[in-house]
């Protein structure tokens, strides 16, 4: 056979004329029906026109003529895959693995194929493979991260994601999307914003994209424009389906209660109900809205649902969080004794001021609120919320699995080498003001009380206290992304246990190290908001408080605040979030003894406080 006829078929493909190839393959195939090269362009021309059984079995017939062939028994798995049959198209994918390991496209394949299956680990580890095989790839970075944040691994797949602004344009849309989700997952919604906003100008009939856009602006504070682009939703006929039209009235619902307009959100989302199946999502949101109203029998109901649909989706990913015997907060934290203590070596560090301002104290416990506050000075620079010390101590553990409970070993180097691994990270986070002072704010990094201690044993730390009842109803009705959290916040219970071990563990840590502590009393600055804010200031030396009164217009300027708390620190201070856990005194009562110590310790009532 002549090259002339295989260069029209390719030219019939390419001008998307899958027909006129399928009838220039067939003459070709009639002199010489095992041509395997006309029998891939046939395979490709009846795919292309979605006749899937036909193409299956051309494809299928190349796995006869050469089943020693990668690629063919990839071509196979993909349209078994597309045809339904899961399980075929594993085996054809297993196939086209073990006859080439290098071969990138049926590791992909096959990761996402156990990605829909939710085999989470499994999928992370062959997706990692094929990124090994081409680091340089977008198609195999973005991937593996999506199986990397499934089994909750944001550490991996934000690391794989660094290089992203060099990939766009991305040409696939599909994939620009899940970079998209991946990064608003992680947290960095205002890069998602310009990957979205490029995506919809491009394709104005990508539905998906023109959705989470206008979540986005949500999310941004951009309230009119969210608005604005869901009224438009509404409207256009691209939202054909029940699922689809679900979905733009939930954003309705989030709209109204930004709004206010409580009642009409909770018709809302008893109306249109979940968006699809094990949207616990939903049910966090319907039971804010009779929080809200004041109706705490429903909304108790909604997030008993609400936890029990999330616990079945961590378990997938991480089913040691859930077993009976694991702890209410589970962490590989440091143990130090006073007696070790005692035999850590002298190093020099930084001085107060050269070091981290530290915000802590157990989730929902005000730390938002502060960070805004000191934020909003001139002199001091916060940043989002990031496990830095959870990465350090990862790095250490990779050295020495028991590291953590043998801090003395830390010499001066290993203390400086660290110390500027973490201003690293912080840089790749924020475009430091070097004249200002960091304010690390991350409520847990009092579990990390002794790592901190050994590397900035001058720093200042504010704990965020609050009455613990209203800590824990608080955790319980947010809907954290943390399996640990997650696993934590899955009954009354265990978040009350979860919260008595961390304040244990602060408290216990304290002791031994006595470092600069200032305790931040919820009531007390919500109460007494100049005075209190002026304690701040005296405590970290700054001579003039008012710049952190002014802290909601800073926040509204700031536009993106990635903590849950987004939507409340754009507002002035205000006494909402005081004793709202009376009104759930009942559901408490096999609480209350557990926190009890607690509440003795830090001088709360197990009555309303005024």
């Amino acid at each position: 056979m002549t090259t002339e006829p295989v260069i029209l078929i390719f030219e019939a493909l390419q001008a998307a004329r899958p027909a006129d190839a399928e009838r220039l393959c067939h003459a070709q195939l009639a002199d010489n029906p095992d041509d395997e090269q006309v029998l891939q362009l046939l395979a490709m021309s009846l795919h292309y026109q979605h006749r899937l059984p036909e193409a299956t079995a051309v494809y299928f017939r190349l796995t006869e003529l050469t089943p020693g062939c990668s690629a063919y028994w990839c071509n196979y798995g993909t349209a078994l895959l597309e045809s339904g049959a899961t399980l075929e198209a594993e085996h054809a994918y297993a196939n086209a693995i073990r006859l080439d390991q290098g071969n990138l496209m049926p590791k992909v394949q096959m990761g996402l194929l156990l990605l829909e299956r939710k085999d989470y680990l499994a999928a992370r580890e062959i997706l990692l493979d094929a990124f090994e095989l081409d680091k340089s790839a977008s198609l195999t970075r973005i991937h593996a991260a999506r199986a990397c944040c499934l089994c909750q691994d944001f550490h991996g797949a934000a690391d794989l994601l660094k290089p992203w602004r060099t990939w766009l344009p991305i040409d696939s849309e599909l994939l620009q999307l899940e970079l998209a989700k991946l990064l608003q997952l992680m947290g960095d919604t205002p890069s998602t914003a310009v990957l979205l906003e490029d995506l919809v100008a491009r394709n104005p009939s990508c539905l998906e994209a023109r959705l989470l856009l206008a979540k986005v602006y949500e999310r941004l504070n951009e309230l009119a424009r969210s608005e604005g682009m869901a009224r438009a939703l509404l409207a256009d006929p691209i939202v054909s389906t029940d699922e689809a039209r679900i979905d733009v009235r939930h954003l309705f619902a989030t709209l109204a209660l930004r709004s206010g307009d409580i009642t009409h959100a909770r018709s809302v989302l008893e109306q249109y109900g979940p968006r699809h199946a094990c949207d616990y999502a939903h049910y966090f949101e319907l039971a804010d809205t009779y929080d809200k109203l004041g109706e705490s029998g429903p909304a108790m109901q909604a997030l008993r649902t609400a936890h029990e649909w999330q616990v079945q989706e961590l378990q997938i990913a991480s089913p040691e969080f859930f077993l009976p015997d694991c702890a209410a907060l589970p962490a590989a934290l440091p143990h130090v004794t006073p007696e070790t203590y005692r035999r850590w070596p002298k190093t020099s560090a930084p001085d107060s001021r050269d070091s981290p301002v530290f915000i802590v104290g157990f989730p929902r416990s005000g730390t938002t609120l502060l960070e805004q506050m000191l934020d909003a000075h001139p002199g001091l620079q916060s940043m989002d919320e990031n496990p830095f010390f959870n990465r350090l101590a990862d790095k250490l553990k990779s050295h020495d699995a028991g590291i953590m409970d043998k801090l003395e070993q830390l010499q001066q180097r290993d203390c400086d080498e660290l110390r500027k691994l973490y201003l690293i990270m912080v840089s790749e986070k924020i475009s430091r003001r070097w004249q200002a002072q960091l304010v690390d704010k991350n409520p847990l990094n009092m579990l990390w009380l002794p790592l901190i201690y050994r590397l900035f044993p001058r720093a200042k730390f504010i704990l965020a206290v609050r009455h613990p009842c209203d800590v824990i109803l608080s955790c319980y009705m947010q809907n954290f992304r943390s399996s640990i959290l997650g696993a934590a916040c899955a009954n009354l219970q265990r978040l009350a246990a979860a919260y008595v071990g961390a304040m244990d563990y602060w408290l216990r840590n304290v002791d031994i190290f006595q470092p600069d502590v200032l305790v931040s009393r919820y009531e007390d600055l919500v109460t007494d908001f100049p005075g209190h804010t002026a304690r701040i200031a005296h405590f970290l030396g700054l001579d003039d408080a008012a710049p952190m009164l002014r802290f909601d217009q800073h926040a509204r300027d700031k536009g993106y605040i990635a903590t849950p708390s987004y939507d409340q620190v754009i507002e002035p201070v205000n006494r909402k979030g005081m004793n709202r856990w009376m009104r759930y005194q009942q559901e408490f009562d096999l609480v209350l003894p557990t926190i009890e110590p607690m509440l003795r310790f830090w001088g709360y009532s197990s009555e309303a406080d005024c």
